[in-house]
């Protein structure tokens, strides 16, 4: 059994302990012990039937042999990954038992494919790559670290999603097309061409709105 201690208690942390419930009871060796978050409001509060045991300056004094990173904002998300990987930490991946994962797609270290979605043959998610509630993933598709394809939105055949981008809720991206790194695509949007780096695209088909600086990555929020 590898006991799971879930880092966010927020509204995506639910949806997290969800999934490693459901997926224990279908007989992963995974299992959820607890939440640690900063909200101080939350400490010794129980959530979904498990604990809310402190900060996340707790997490080295509560037993645990994984974590995941239950927090929406993909900029926020990647940070704690990189500061929690860096301390030795073993950071568990979480696929619902309602999803579908093709037995060639290759997943990496701390993703989440939620319930309802697709992840079809040859695909590839990144380190920390979210694949939201009924999102789906054609073939050959790769996803970048960090990034978050959101509730029901869809991607075509061997689409590339840069790391860190969020693609909006029931957003598509036709097959072959690249969505730089560190970009926001709208709810609904449809992306028909490539997106650059650092871009925020709404509307079908997809324009480009804002572009972010350079130096800055954009604050993707689920």
């Amino acid at each position: 059994m590898t006991r799971v201690l879930i880092v966010g208690a927020g509204g995506h942390g639910h949806v997290v302990a969800d999934a490693l419930i459901c997926s224990r009871r279908e007989g992963s060796d995974l299992e959820a012990v607890g939440f640690v978050d900063d909200d101080p409001s939350l400490e010794g509060a129980t959530i979904m039937g498990l604990p809310v045991l402190g900060s996340t300056a707790r997490l080295g004094r509560v037993d645990h042999d994984a974590v995941f990173v239950a927090i929406g904002d993909n900029v926020s998300r990647a940070q704690l990954f990189g500061r929690l990987v860096a301390a030795g930490e073993r950071v568990a991946t979480i696929v619902h038992p309602r999803a579908v994962l093709a037995a060639t797609a290759r997943v990496g270290s701390g993703v989440l494919v939620c319930a309802g979605a697709v992840v079809n043959a040859a695909a590839v998610l990144g380190d920390n790559a979210i694949v939201n509630t009924g999102a789906t993933v054609d073939h050959h598709c790769i996803l970048g670290a960090h990034s978050h394809i959101a509730p029901g939105a869809h991607l075509g055949g061997g689409v590339e999603v840069g790391e860190g981008s969020l693609l909006g809720i029931a957003s598509a991206v036709v097959p072959g097309c690249r969505v730089g790194r560190w970009c926001v695509v709208g709810a609904g949007a449809v992306v028909t061409r490539d997106l650059p780096d650092r871009v925020t695209a709404v509307g079908a088909p997809a324009r480009i709105v804002r572009r972010h600086p350079s130096d800055q990555k954009h604050q993707a929020r689920s």
